[in-house]
């Protein structure tokens, strides 16, 4: 994998403690090169939406978010039955435990990845939460690009090239979740199956409801 990598970039500090170090070689051996960019691209954006609404938060634990954010797409990560947002938590939880941080940090990590396509929830939560959440939106849906000052936005991307993101990006997430569309149900990737296979149909709520086993 070709891969750049910068301890600043746009301002921001990019981690290099044990555990990012370690974090972003789990990411550079099961990720791939288009993931990776996305993912530093994420954290550079949260961070950067951060410093501009003056956000205290954990750098460490925000990258680490980061870069485990999407794994949950790839293997050995992703689970036969499992949204891919919580097998890249648990991957998260699993890793940060084996370096034994605290049970809240551990949680916080947890939440901000869980959480990072849940539109309304995750940008009413703790400030990594919501800052992941805001990097992701940024990036993928170019929410708050307006905000992004041009010299970072060209610096960021020259770093962690885009490379095509909006042709390869849906069906980076189907590759994820396809031996597994029912996971979708309820949430924003639904729009990601309808998109990629012809007259797939979702599972709807209402339905659910009049054609539960109860009698009236």
């Amino acid at each position: 994998m070709s891969i750049n990598s910068f301890k600043k970039v746009a301002g921001v500090i990019i981690p290099d403690s044990k555990i990012a170090t370690q974090a972003t070689e789990l990411l550079l051996e099961h990720g791939t090169e288009f993931i990776y960019n996305h993912s530093l691209r994420v954290f550079l954006f949260s961070s950067l939406n951060a410093h501009r609404e003056n956000l205290v938060y954990d750098a460490e634990l925000l990258y680490v978010a980061s870069v485990f954010h999407d794994l949950g797409l790839v293997s050995p990560y992703s689970s036969p039955d499992l949204r891919f947002e919580v097998d890249g938590a648990n991957a998260a939880r699993d890793f940060l435990k084996s370096h034994d941080v605290s049970k809240e940090k551990i949680q916080l990590v947890w939440d901000t990845i869980a959480l990072h396509t849940t539109i309304g929830i995750a940008e009413h939560k703790e400030n990594e939460v919501a800052l992941m959440y805001s990097g992701v939106g940024l990036d993928v849906m170019g929410e708050g690009y307006e905000n992004l000052k041009v010299e970072h936005r060209e610096e960021i991307v020259k770093a962690f090239p885009r490379n095509d993101f909006k042709k390869k990006i849906i069906p980076t997430f189907f590759s994820g979740f396809e031996h597994k569309t029912e996971t979708t149900f309820g949430n924003i990737k639904a729009d990601v199956c309808a998109f990629m296979i012809p007259n797939f149909k979702r599972k709807n709520f209402c339905e659910c409801i009049l054609h539960s086993p109860w009698s009236e």
